[in-house]
């Protein structure tokens, strides 16, 4: 662990190729999606989700500092092969990582300032003495947002990045993205921070003479924000390979959409389904299902597909390139949306009167796959699961997903139940969305429910039910079982992360340090061993 505050870390942190050589290792091995040869099987693991935000840290938010590596020291002592995480970008209004002000740009607050501390470019009573909340086990996103780039701000003044060899080529290399991105962080920071509909016309249609004048004069504040992602590539590159060493693999999180408040659609707005203003004329959700029912107006603006198509899906391979850069797997979040997509005319209030849409399907996969090189893809296929979107599955090999927390609410023919597990499959107890496993199975639910988890599980008390739903897991024939971190703890639903189409009170939960400890790494080691999951 020293490592990571070393001279030596610093060293390959700042000199060395891992900030510039990040983003330019995709596209690098054997595709194995639709063109050739089936996605191979993940093999038999077990991993644990925890989104990056929910690490406990010194400075309001989990980031990539000491208690990153020592949460990967955690899942190689219990015997774990994945680390699944949330989806890394910059966050913006409501701090969902679903709505990223880029597909492509991470998130400053995940920059670790002890590691700045430590190299003399932030003295510790500089980020120390501000306010970040007054809850260890709660992120304030309030006063992150008030403090965290005027921080930053006085590392890159005292960098010297525009002298620096190796900032240079991180920003060379990543150009096609980075460079447009930086304009409209420095535009939003111009513009009160108002999404960039609201922005004067000339600017927010792109017109030539006005972005060039905006470059021109923001040179500065462009240089700030491509410098921030420099220190974020940097820190994340050395945190996975770290993991990498330990035996732990990546898995992240990419939603299929991204924010209208986004440089992806201000940038490419042909590639959207947006009107000659640049407004929405569609966007994205779910019909009423279990989480709603006025189903889940998500608001994001959907593709137009035969625009993409006509372009060869270039932007799609370039996310996908980067995201094999990033992680070692790549969750593809909402993925029946490539297959058949839910459309809702911009305005409605709710989702009730959207209809399905017919996706890209096998000719975006066909696309991107050698964007993919040898990283491998997990198909979040929840939802309505039509017979189009199994047969890509099995056409392509990718593991779908089951979800036990819904195996009780009904009878035995359930198919979320173990018992009826595929081999080729991701198992989880519950993601981000649910609540956590000792809320579900709590005092609220019905007595129906909990006695047919109780029989089928073998146990005699309602408590008893979450673990013995993680041994179940494990011992099914589900080549991968995730389960959150809050599960394995036995924490109730205020540790939930996220409750669908409600705003407050999300992506705020945090771990405290001292929250871990070697006993329940023992005890989770025990049954991946004892069950053929161990790394």
């Amino acid at each position: 662990m020293q490592e990571i505050l070393s001279e030596r870390f610093w060293a390959r942190l700042t000199r060395g190729k891992t900030a510039t050589a990040i983003l330019k290792v995709a596209g690098k091995g054997r595709y194995l999606g639709l063109s050739g040869k089936k996605q191979k099987p993940l093999g038999r693991g077990a991993g644990v989700l925890l989104p990056v935000f929910c690490l406990p840290s010194d400075y309001g938010i989990g980031a990539f500092g000491r208690e990153a590596y020592d949460f990967v020291d955690f899942l190689a002592q219990a015997g774990q092969r994945y680390w699944q995480v949330l989806p890394l970008g910059p966050t913006s209004y409501g701090d969902s990582p679903y709505q990223s002000f880029s597909a492509f740009g991470g998130n400053p607050y995940f920059i670790d300032l002890n590691v700045l501390i430590e190299r003399g470019l932030l003295r510790k009573e500089e980020a120390q003495g501000l306010d970040w909340g007054l809850r260890p086990d709660w992120v304030d996103y309030e006063k992150l947002y008030a403090h965290r780039f005027l921080v930053l701000k006085k590392v890159w003044f005292r960098s010297g990045c525009a002298q620096d060899a190796d900032f240079r080529s991180f920003c060379a290399e990543n150009k096609a993205w980075l460079e447009e991105y930086a304009l409209f962080m420095a535009l939003k920071d111009q513009f009160g921070g108002r999404e960039w509909q609201l922005w004067p016309e000339e600017i927010r249609l792109r017109q030539p003479e006005a972005i060039r004048e905006c470059r021109e004069r923001l040179n500065g504040e462009i240089e700030f924000w491509q410098y921030v992602q420099y220190l974020f590539f940097a820190q994340w590159s050395s945190l996975k390979a770290y993991a990498n060493r330990k035996g732990i693999s990546i898995i992240g999180d990419i939603p299929i959409y991204v924010a209208m408040d986004s440089a992806d659609v201000w940038v490419n707005g042909s590639l959207f389904q947006l009107d000659d203003s640049h407004h929405p004329t569609a966007v994205a959700g779910v019909p009423p299902d279990l989480f709603s029912s006025t189903g889940q107006l998500w608001g994001n603006p959907l593709y137009d597909w035969q625009a993409m198509e006509r372009d060869g899906f270039s932007w799609w391979k370039a996310r996908m390139s980067a995201s094999a850069a990033l992680y070692d797997l790549i969750r593809i979040d909402h993925f029946i949306g490539i297959v058949n997509y839910y459309s809702i005319p911009a305005g409605e209030e709710t989702a009730l009167n959207g209809r399905w849409m017919q996706g890209p399907g096998e000719k975006l996969l066909n696309a991107i796959g050698p964007a993919l090189g040898s990283k491998r893809i997990i198909a979040e296929d929840l939802g309505v699961v039509t017979p189009a979107v199994r047969r890509l599955l099995r056409r392509t090999g990718y593991p779908g997903m089951k979800l036990m927390e819904f195996a009780f609410d009904s009878d035995s023919a359930n198919e979320n139940l173990p018992c009826y597990f595929d081999k080729n499959l991701v198992a989880y107890g519950g993601t981000h969305d649910n609540e956590t496993l000792a809320g579900f199975f709590g005092p609220g639910q019905s007595r129906k429910m909990l006695r047919f988890a109780r029989r089928y599980l073998n146990v005699s008390q309602n408590v008893q039910i979450p673990w013995a739903l993680i041994r179940a897991g494990y011992a099914s024939c589900a080549d991968t079982v995730v389960f959150q971190l809050q599960d394995f703890l036995g924490l109730e639903n205020h540790a939930r992360i996220n409750t669908p189409s409600t705003l407050g009170g999300n992506w705020c939960w945090r771990l405290t340090k001292g929250q871990l400890h070697d006993d329940l790494a023992v005890r989770i080691r025990e049954l991946a061993e004892l069950y053929g999951r161990c790394r």
